[in-house]
């Protein structure tokens, strides 16, 4: 079991944009995993990419330049 740790949460209204996100994020090398919505969060797709906080602007970034919508970014122990 992985020791719970700050990190960011991005949340997406779709399930097709989280795996879009997900698509992207491989194809760049950028750093995350897809996990279900933290039970503090309450997300429309129950989908949402987790990485460690010092990402957060290249993930924002990436977001924009590949025009991925997020629901919303969280800073959350997962």
């Amino acid at each position: 079991m992985r020791k719970k740790e700050l990190k960011l949460v991005v949340t997406f209204h779709t399930t097709a944009d989280a795996m879009a996100m997900e698509k992207a994020c491989r194809q760049k090398d950028v750093p995350g995993r897809l996990i279900p919505v933290p039970r503090s969060i309450s997300a429309g797709c129950g989908l949402s990419w987790c990485a460690d906080l010092c990402d957060r602007e290249g993930i924002v970034a990436m977001m924009e330049e590949s025009g991925i919508e997020s629901e919303a970014l969280h800073e959350c122990m997962v």
